[in-house]
């Protein structure tokens, strides 16, 4: 285990192993660099770093938490928006220290990954697949993420429609809690709730080190299809089909975007074609009198290699979509290089600088019978110019995510969701984040002032009022009764700014 602490009043300074970058003196920038995330918004400077390496080493470092009246943070990749995994001035857990070797169980319904949740899904995916022919069946479209991050959070992509999102694809989890204990769980052990309560818990009631992850057999190829709509009723009724079918030999993949009906390279037709050099987007075939914001069907479809009528297969399924004929692009694809899609994009935002700006980030659950308003007032209007990256509009399915859990969702069976991806680049490039951030604010102002059934999904407020009514009454009385139990003295993920150490509210 390995931790920095700044020399502080009243404080001895903590250095237990190997100086994280190999010299005592680098602990200022490194805890400079575990002070800040993706999102690139928000400093927080914690007092020190522990790299923990076990279970063990987690328990320890929340009982010294607590020994020191500190606050505790588990990070695992950094990829939070508004410092949700930061501690100023208390204890980050740089939990990639957790990272080690991914095991193979057999389960009662069937092979288990046993992964630490230090790992990200591109380890695991690579180990599964390369090892063993086998994959878990729902994923976060960018895998660059740590499990125990996303567990904590919901992770969804568009296998989500089917298999439910990553929360709802777990058999058993082993948790530190607040407290300081550890504890196996599952759905059906003695510590169910505990079990429920840290997935999508945003790290308020234990820090996940440890999850078995079910596998099925991984397929060899996908065909990744894109239609392009300029209706979007027509797009919402053929999205809601798909993802309301139940038949085992259609999509397993079904997402969407929204984007500028132009030629701007950030924001329009360019976002579309798979494979530019072979078919490039050709505008002349969208229909004159399209409104400003087109939109983007995204489908994947699995398939063994050679399968001769795999694309007869494809044909007959897409003849049903109302899409615009003539805007459809498809290519063939292993199954390893489709998952990791973004792979590329991501060393091109790291090329140009993007993936260092701040990302301005915005994502919500949108009840699927305010879709339609929601593009009318907010695509068409407040988004109408874009957003400087992509904006996805697809449909979940309520039934596949558990009550029990402690992510909040809409309450209509279908829902969507709206992740506006944005990428703050100095002016005059493009507008500011604070920019960015304030027409967030429009955005989420205008639902609540609709009356739209919509959640936030990798919430952010400020204030106990607004988490509140984020839960609702019988979701936030729940939320911290569990909070009561397991983190009781409230020391667990403080960036996420809900509660106060020291100061739980204790419901009647």
């Amino acid at each position: 285990m390995i931790a920095y602490l700044e020399n502080q009043p009243g404080r001895s300074p903590l250095i237990t192993g190997d100086s994280y970058c190999g010299q005592e003196d680098s602990s200022a920038c490194d805890l400079e660099a575990f002070g800040s995330d993706f999102g690139g918004m928000v400093v927080s400077i914690p007092a020190a770093v522990i790299r923990p390496t076990t279970t063990d080493e987690v328990t320890a470092a929340v009982r010294l938490a607590r020994a020191n009246n500190l606050a505790l943070a588990a990070r695992g990749c950094g990829h939070s928006i508004h410092g949700q995994a930061g501690a100023a001035g208390g204890l980050v857990l740089d939990m990639r220290a957790l990272s080690g070797p991914i095991g193979l169980e057999q389960g009662p319904e069937g092979p288990l990954a046993v992964v630490p949740a230090g790992a990200t899904w591109e380890e695991v995916l690579r180990w599964a697949v390369e090892e063993h022919g086998m994959a878990p069946p729902s994923w976060t479209d960018y895998l660059g993420l740590s499990v125990g991050g996303t567990l904590s959070n919901g992770g969804v992509s568009g296998q989500a429609f089917r298999h439910g999102p990553q929360v709802a694809n777990v058999a058993r989890l082993e948790v530190v809690t607040g407290d300081g204990e550890s504890f196996l769980c599952s759905s059906v052990s003695d510590e169910a709730d505990l079990f429920f309560a840290v997935l999508g818990g945003l790290g308020q009631f234990g820090i996940i080190t440890r999850a078995w992850i079910p596998l099925q057999p991984a397929p060899d190829m996908v065909k990744w299809i894109r239609v392009v709509y300029n209706d979007f009723a027509r797009y919402v009724s053929d999205a809601e089909s798909l993802v309301s079918r139940t038949e085992p030999d259609l999509f397993e993949y079904v997402e969407g975007f929204a984007f500028v009906n132009s030629d701007d390279p950030n924001n329009g037709y360019g976002l579309i074609p798979l494979d530019p050099t072979r078919k490039p987007f050709d505008p002349t075939y969208v229909p004159l009198g399209s409104g400003p914001i087109l939109y983007c069907l995204e489908l994947a479809l699995h398939c063994g290699r050679g399968d001769d009528k795999f694309d007869q297969r494809t044909a007959e399924m897409l003849r049903s979509l109302g899409y615009v004929k003539g805007l459809e692009f498809s290519a063939h694809v292993p199954y390893v290089d489709f998952l990791l899609r973004l792979k590329q994009t991501e060393a091109e935002a790291r090329a140009n600088g993007s993936w260092h700006a701040p990302h301005p980030w915005l994502n919500i659950f949108v009840s699927s019978c305010d879709i339609i308003d929601f593009d009318r007032e907010i695509f068409c209007k407040i988004l109408r110019r874009g957003v400087g990256g992509p904006m996805l509009v697809y449909p979940l399915r309520r039934s596949k995510w558990d009550e029990r859990m402690s992510v909040a969702v809409p309450a209509g069976e279908i829902f969507y969701l709206v992740a506006l991806l944005r990428s703050a680049r100095p002016p005059p490039i493009g507008p500011s984040a604070e920019e960015m951030m304030a027409e967030n604010r429009a955005v989420v102002d205008r639902c609540r002032s609709a009356g739209y059934d919509f959640k936030l999904y990798l919430p952010h407020y400020r204030d106990q009022a607004q988490w509140s009514a984020h839960f609702g009454e019988k979701g936030w009385r729940r939320f911290v009764d569990r909070k009561n139990r397991y983190d009781p003295a409230a020391i667990l993920s403080p960036g996420q700014l809900i509660f106060s150490p020291g100061a739980l509210p204790h419901l009647r």
